[in-house]
C-alpha cells in the first residue's frame, strides 16, 4: 500500500455535509476545526500508538498506513473510532451488547452502562429474555412483574435523553426469545403504537425447532425463565404471523436465528443478542470494532484489482486489531470482555457502484457469484492477516477454549463482518455495505441539510452511452430509478436496480452468498415495495432461514416507520455501526 501523504479525497456534498455535521472537530465555541486529511491524520496516528507496544518506534510508520487508507477511502472504520479518537472521549467501538438480568440492581445498573455508551456515541443491543413475564410474583414487594417491554420503553427513554446532548443517534437492539410468555406483546410493541420506542431495532430470537414447528403446523412452548415452568403452549404460526404482520406493518420485529448463530460461535458460551443492525452477534459486555474495505476503489477501468483488495484488508485487519488495545471502555467489563476474544469486524461497502461500473445487474447469478468471490477473498485475506498478527503478538486469551486449530491460532476470534456502513458510505461516495442502490438520485436529507445527487456510477454510463440530457437527469430526480425510464438503454436500466426493485429472493440469495465467508453476520434489510403482502414476508424470513442466514429485516416502502422507527430520508437508520 503506497504512503503517500499527498492524497486528498475528492469529496460529495453528501460527504461534506455529513463531515461538518458529525466528524469534524470543534472547539469550544463549536465551530469546525480541521480538515478531513486533518481528521484521517489525526485518527491514524492515535490509532498506531498501539503498534509501539508490540514493536517499539514503529507507529510512525502504521500511521501513515493507516493514514494513506483513510485519505484514500479505500477503508474507513466505524463511526465512533472516526468521531473519538484522539479525543476525551475515547470509545472507539461502534457497539456493545449489555446483559439485562432479572433484578431491579442489574436492571438500573446496565441502564446507567447505556447512557455512558450512548453518551460517547455507541450503540447498545440487549436480550430482555431473562426477565420474568408480565404479571409474575415480586416476592421482595410482594407485588407483580411489569415485563420486559415495559423495561424496553425505560432504556428508550433514557437513551433518547442521552442523544439530545450529543451528535449521533442514541441506536439499540431489543431481543426476545420467542419461548418467552410475554413473546406476543413483544412483537406488536412497536406495531400497535405508531412512534413507540424510535431508538430500539426489535428482532426475535427463534430456534430452528420453532421454524420447523411453524413449517409442520406445531405448537410453541412458553417458559417463565424465572422458574423455568412451562405456563403455555400455542401454535408456532400463532407467533410466526404475529411477527410477520408486524414486521410488514412497521418493519420490526426482525428475525434472529440463534441456532445458525451459535452453531458457527468457536465457544461455548451461548449468544442471545446482536449490535443494532445485526452484523454482529456478541456476548455480554462484547463489543463490535468495525472497519469497510471500499470495494468502488478497488476498481480499476472495468476490472477489479484483487491485490488492492488484499493490501487494504491486511491494513484494515492490523488498525481494527490496534482499536481494542486504544479504545476506552467506560468499564472493566468491557474491557475484559473485547480483550478475551478481541472480536474485529472487517466488511466492505460500494458493491452495488462495483457491480454496476462492471456492468452487472446486481439482481443475476453472476452478481452473487462475483459478490462470493468477493468475500471469499477477503474472509481468507483477513484471516492469514490475524494469524500473521498472532505470531508477533500472541492469540487471544480465549484461545485456549477453542478446539479448531485455524481460528485457535489467530490474533481474533472474529475477523470478518459486514455492517451497514450508512454513514461512512457517504463519506466514501459510495453505496453502503452489500445493498443494492437506495435510489439513484434525488434529494436527501443529510443531518438537516438537503443535498441533490445521482450515483455517479450512472452519470458515467449514461454519458458513455448519450443519454445523460436534461430530460433524464429530472425523471432520475423525481423517481430515484430509471429501470423503467424509456429513454435511458436497456443494458444501462438493467444494472442500475434500486433495492426496492430487486426482487426478495435476490436480496436473500446475496445475503446468505456473503455469509458463508463471514465469522460474524451480515446486515441486510431485505426492501419490498408498498404492495408486497404479508405472504411475502413470510416467505422471506423462511427463505433466509433456509438459506443459513444469521439474521434478517424486512422493510415495506410506505409503512408506518423503518427499523429504527425513523424516516429514511434522513440520512441511515444507525449510525453506531455505520
Amino acid at each position: 500500500m503506497s504512503a503517500s501523504m499527498s492524497d486528498v479525497p475528492e469529496l460529495t456534498a453528501s460527504a461534506c455535509a455529513m463531515l461538518e455535521g458529525r466528524y469534524l472537530r470543534r472547539d469550544s465555541d463549536g465551530g469546525v476545526t480541521g480538515t478531513v486529511t486533518d481528521l484521517f491524520d489525526e485518527v491514524g496516528a492515535f490509532v498506531a500508538r498501539a503498534e509501539d507496544r508490540y514493536r517499539p518506534g514503529s507507529s510512525k510508520y502504521w500511521a501513515r498506513q493507516f493514514s494513506t487508507v483513510m485519505r484514500q477511502l479505500a477503508f474507513l472504520p466505524n463511526s465512533p473510532t472516526l468521531m473519538n479518537a484522539g479525543t476525551r472521549v475515547g470509545v472507539l467501538s461502534g457497539c456493545f451488547v449489555l446483559p439485562v438480568e432479572d433484578s431491579l440492581s442489574s436492571i438500573f445498573t446496565t441502564l446507567t452502562q447505556t447512557a455512558l455508551l450512548h453518551q460517547a456515541g455507541a450503540g447498545t443491543g440487549f436480550t430482555f429474555g431473562h426477565l420474568r413475564p408480565a404479571g409474575d410474583r415480586v416476592d421482595s414487594t410482594d407485588g407483580t412483574a411489569s415485563g420486559p417491554v415495559s423495561f424496553l420503553r425505560l432504556f428508550d427513554t433514557a437513551v433518547d435523553v442521552v442523544e439530545r446532548s450529543g451528535r449521533r443517534r442514541g441506536a439499540c437492539m431489543g431481543a426476545l426469545d420467542v419461548s418467552h410468555p410475554d413473546i406476543l406483546e413483544f412483537i406488536a410493541s412497536k406495531a400497535s403504537t405508531p412512534g413507540a420506542l424510535p431508538h430500539f431495532a426489535l428482532s426475535v430470537g427463534v430456534t430452528d425447532a420453532f421454524l420447523r414447528s411453524v413449517e409442520a403446523g406445531g405448537s410453541q412452548t412458553l417458559i417463565n425463565p424465572r422458574t423455568g415452568a412451562i405456563v403455555d403452549r400455542i401454535p408456532a404460526s400463532e407467533i410466526f404471523d404475529a411477527i410477520c404482520e408486524a414486521a410488514h406493518h412497521c418493519g420490526d420485529p426482525g428475525m434472529l436465528f440463534l441456532d445458525t448463530i451459535n452453531r458457527a460461535h468457536p465457544l461455548s458460551d451461548r449468544i442471545e443478542a446482536t449490535n443494532p443492525c445485526g452484523e454482529v452477534p456478541l456476548l455480554p459486555y462484547e463489543s463490535c470494532n468495525l472497519g469497510s474495505v471500499n470495494l468502488a476503489a478497488c476498481v480499476r477501468g472495468h476490472r477489479i484489482d484483487w491485490q488492492r483488495i488484499t493490501d487494504t484488508v491486511r491494513v484494515g485487519v492490523r488498525f481494527l486489531d490496534d482499536v481494542i488495545d486504544m479504545s476506552r471502555y467506560p468499564f472493566d467489563e468491557l474491557d475484559r470482555a473485547a480483550r478475551r476474544t478481541r472480536k474485529i469486524g472487517l466488511g466492505f461497502m460500494g458493491l452495488a457502484e462495483v457491480l454496476a461500473v462492471l456492468g452487472i445487474p446486481y439482481d443475476s447469478t453472476r452478481a452473487v457469484r462475483l459478490t462470493e468471490d468477493i468475500a471469499r477473498h477477503i474472509g481468507r485475506t483477513a484471516h492469514d492477516a490475524s494469524a500473521e498478527l498472532a505470531t508477533t503478538r500472541g492469540t487471544y486469551p480465549a484461545a485456549t477454549q477453542v478446539s479448531d486449530s485455524a481460528t485457535r491460532n489467530r490474533r481474533n476470534l472474529q475477523v470478518t463482518s459486514v455492517a451497514p456502513t450508512g454513514s461512512i458510505s457517504l463519506l466514501a461516495g459510495t453505496s453502503a455495505g452489500l445493498e443494492p442502490f437506495t435510489t439513484i438520485g434525488g434529494r436527501r436529507r443529510i443531518l438537516g441539510r438537503e443535498v441533490v445527487e445521482i450515483e455517479r456510477a450512472f452519470t458515467s454510463a449514461a454519458r458513455d452511452r448519450g443519454c445523460y440530457r436534461d430530460d433524464v437527469v429530472a425523471a432520475v430526480l423525481e423517481t430515484g430509478s430509471v429501470r423503467s425510464n424509456p429513454q435511458v438503454p436497456a443494458d444501462i436500466r438493467a444494472i442500475f436496480p434500486t433495492a426496492v426493485e430487486v426482487a426478495p429472493e435476490w436480496h436473500v440469495r446475496m445475503q446468505t452468498a456473503v455469509q458463508r465467508h463471514v465469522d460474524a453476520a451480515v446486515s441486510k434489510t431485505v426492501l419490498l415495495p408498498e404492495t408486497a403482502s404479508v405472504a411475502v414476508v413470510r416467505e422471506v424470513f423462511l427463505d433466509a432461514w433456509r438459506a443459513g442466514a444469521k439474521g434478517i429485516t424486512v422493510f415495506r416502502t410506505g409503512s408506518v416507520g423503518d427499523a429504527t422507527g425513523r424516516p429514511r430520508d434522513d440520512h441511515v437508520a444507525c449510525a453506531s455501526c455505520s
